[in-house]
């Protein structure tokens, strides 16, 4: 057995008055799979970087195996598969990548198309296959989900499951479950190793958290209860001790001084020792709720369209230059649908979004669409997101103070107020355009994979969300979980 140790961990970035980390200390064993979980913003592309040694760092690390990253950059994807196998890899035997692929249900002609010809999903497959051939190697998995369709999911988390010694970053619940034995948790104040999966962890949070609130309530009973019974000891002692001299002095009758003193000072050991336990109980105070998440609940404002039919799509078929991108479409949006659009990658699911909002896209068949229809949209894509915060509210013309709550309850800090969003994570790029639709009253909600990136406490955050507003949704997400959750229709593309 061979192990990563990491030893009193503290990383901050140059320029930050605050740690990332803080003598972090924990140990993992190159076997197993572990889920990587935390908040966005929490850092751990940043903790996957610290591995590799990229940032310089105070404290230990010390492992025994070679880390290797995914997604792995390729330098020219012109060239054909095979080529990029044997830049990342020459000592790779022919059979055993073939034998990869095909657990991973791809054919090994593969091998001689294009690296650029392949999809973002197979493109994913194959850098992992080549990876995971590599010997003495540990292999850091930053959200591969967020290139998969649901099929391919389901795909690459059983290929997983059949391997050992990686970490996996993702925040798709079932995605988890089915492959990682281990979860290492970034949480609000120190990183936590559990042997499980995803949900027995998410159980074992659950549970901690409410012991702590019911141990919290109480322990603020107690420091209230304790706080009042040592001050009135204190009084009691104080009048007590007065009544030693002169507390019956007009009867001509003369104290006991030495049992009044006493009384004074058994009232007083009473009132030090309620002190006492009342310090002890604010130190077993400050113990708890240091890792509690915060979740607060989201509103919405969805309006109710004047009529009950709001799209009406019959026959429908996308073309893009010569290709039929999908055919023979047929659904319709009423008031009070959520229609999960449901198929493989590359079928039409966005095309059909986009050709809802407007955009010059061939297509045949019938599209009616409501007149005066307010569209809030979500897209997948974040790479136009550039300016500040207030820029983009205002840009964008939603209400500024209303955003920024928003991000707050989404758990951003207000020092990302200050900064721009083209430096923000991935998530929490994804979390502005979720707070500006949240921020809009539509009567239809357009959202194209809107949890790519996004933390386990947000999608949930949204699922209770949409659940008690029931908002009229059309929308792609290939995570199972929530797509269940919140979908009261589908439409498969095929």
């Amino acid at each position: 057995m061979s192990t990563i140790t990491v030893s009193n961990l503290t990383f901050a970035y140059s320029g930050s008055y605050d740690n990332i980390f803080e003598n972090v200390s924990f140990t993992l064993d190159t076997n197993w799979k572990l889920g990587f979980i935390g908040r966005n913003g929490r850092g751990k592309t940043t903790f996957l970087k610290l591995l590799q040694g990229i940032y310089d760092y105070s404290g230990k690390i010390f492992a025994s195996v070679n880390f290797d990253y995914f997604p792995f950059k390729i330098s020219d994807k012109n060239k054909n598969t095979a080529q990029i196998a044997f830049e990342i890899y020459p000592d790779y035997q022919q059979w055993e990548l073939e034998r990869e692929i095909s657990l991973l249900n791809m054919d090994e002609k593969i091998l001689t198309r294009p690296f650029k010809t392949l999809s973002n999903g197979e493109q994913t497959k194959v850098l992992l296959t080549i990876l995971f051939l590599k010997d003495n190697n540990f292999l850091l998995i930053d959200e591969p989900t967020n290139h998969l369709d649901a099929e391919s999911r389901e795909v690459v988390s059983k290929y997983l499951k059949s391997k050992k010694g990686f970490i996996l970053v993702s925040h798709d619940r079932t995605f988890l479950d089915s492959c990682i034995d281990h979860v290492l948790s970034i949480n609000r104040s120190n990183i936590e190793v559990q042997q499980c999966n995803f949900s027995s962890w998410w159980r074992n949070k659950e549970y901690q958290d409410n012991f702590e609130l019911a141990e919290n309530e109480k322990l603020k009973r107690d420091i209230k209860r304790l706080e009042k019974s040592a001050k009135q000891t204190a009084n009691w002692s104080d009048k007590v001790e007065a009544t030693k001299f002169g507390g019956k002095r007009d009867s001509g009758l003369k104290a006991d001084r030495g049992y009044i003193g006493h009384k004074s000072a058994k009232m007083m050991k009473r009132s030090i020792s309620a002190q006492n336990r009342k310090e002890k109980a604010v130190e077993d105070k400050s113990k708890l709720l240091k890792n509690l998440e915060i979740a607060n609940n989201l509103k919405l404002n969805p309006l109710i369209y004047r009529k009950n039919k709001l799209i009406e799509i019959s026959n429908l078929s996308i073309f893009y230059a010569e290709n039929t991108v999908c055919e023979n479409i047929n659904f319709e949006i009423e008031n009070g649908d959520r229609i999960q659009l449901k198929g493989r990658n590359g079928c039409g699911k966005s095309s059909i979004l986009k050709l809802i909002l407007g955009e010059n896209i061939k297509y045949s068949g019938a599209l009616n669409i409501a007149n005066d229809l307010k569209i809030s949209y979500v897209s997948q894509d974040t790479s136009s997101l550039k300016s500040d915060l207030t820029s983009f509210a205002k840009n964008n013309n939603i209400d500024e103070s209303l955003f920024k709550a928003i991000l707050r309850k989404l758990d951003f800090s207000r020092i990302q107020f200050e900064k721009n969003i083209q430096d923000f994570s991935g998530g929490q790029k994804k979390k502005v355009l979720i707070a500006k639709s949240l921020c809009e009253m539509a009567n239809l909600y357009i959202w194209d994979e809107p949890l790519n990136f996004i933390d386990v406490y947000s999608r949930i955050q949204i699922e209770d969300l949409i659940l008690e507003y029931k908002p009229t949704m059309i929308f792609v997400e290939h995570d199972k979980m929530f797509a269940g959750k919140i979908g009261n229709k589908v439409v498969k593309i095929i």
